[in-house]
């Protein structure tokens, strides 16, 4: 059997495949990036690991010795921790310099190709989660005809951010942008959104024209509903079949509870797509 490194990064997402692959009785190890580390795999049965960020050389020869013929990377890695008194080793220094810019798409797919090149196959993202990408529709609330508007001009907008690969993420409020996610990630753009708009303000998530589905595909969860919620947004868009929605039952529930229209949609020649 192919034996899989799981690269885990912040937030459930590593978790909630680790569970499933072993179910499966896949054979696989989790390695963990320290700066980001918050599940927890000690109950499973599965070798654990732990690199640093800037320690690129150590992971490549971690996975050689572990025998790795497939990686799948799941979790976000903060950004902005490339800026912030970091100190890559002479590997990942090589590497970053050698690229045109440091946008998300540029580093994760360099990334990728080093992977390849020690002949490791790179997982899409959705391997053994594809149940919990959102379909499309009305998932929450019952949207009036005014918020149908803003809700398309907020996917528009994060559809068209994503094509310059800034970000994933737009707030909109009374057709005029709020705030545009870039290396400060969604919650910080949600409280800037509703710092300048108020409450009312509607949140947008796209993937990006051509989207890897080996790294960075969108995901909200209940820690982005809570922020939602705290500041009273009115609505949220995702882009359906292409983005993670965790928890979606409950996230689905607590937002019909309190009021926020929850949309999964396409897009189509220029125009958002809601009806199944």
């Amino acid at each position: 059997m192919a034996k899989t490194a799981l690269l885990a990064g912040w937030g459930d997402m590593p978790r909630l495949w680790a569970e499933r692959a072993e179910a499966r009785g896949e054979d696989f190890i989790v390695i963990k990036i320290a700066e980001e580390i918050t599940a927890q795999f000690s109950d499973l049965d599965c070798k654990e690991q732990t690199v640093n960020l800037a320690d690129f050389n150590l992971l490549l020869e971690l996975l050689k010795k572990e025998g790795i013929s497939r990686l799948i990377l799941l979790g976000k890695i903060h950004k902005e921790k490339l800026f912030k008194d970091f100190e890559a080793d002479l590997k990942l220094k090589m590497l970053l310099a050698s690229l045109p810019n440091f946008n998300d798409d540029t580093i994760l797919k360099a990334l990728v190709d080093q992977f390849i090149e020690l002949g490791i196959d790179v997982l899409a993202q959705h391997y053994l989660l594809e149940d919990i990408l959102a379909k499309r529709g009305i998932l929450a609330g019952d949207p009036s005809a005014k918020l149908k508007k803003e809700l398309a001009y907020g996917f528009k907008t994060a559809y068209n951010l994503g094509r310059f690969d800034i970000g994933q993420t737009a707030l909109v409020k009374d057709g005029a942008v709020m705030a545009l996610e870039a290396v400060e990630g969604t919650d910080e753009a949600i409280k800037r959104a509703a710092k300048f708009g108020g409450p009312g303000f509607v949140m947008a998530k796209c993937s990006k024209k051509e989207q890897d589905f080996r790294f960075d595909i969108p995901t909200v969860g209940l820690n982005t509903l809570e922020l939602l919620l705290e500041h009273q947004a009115a609505g949220l868009v995702i882009e359906a079949e292409k983005t993670f929605m965790l928890d979606q039952a409950e996230f689905c529930r607590r937002a019909e509870k309190e009021g926020l229209v929850v949309a999964a949609a396409s897009f189509d020649k220029g125009e958002m797509i809601l009806n199944c």
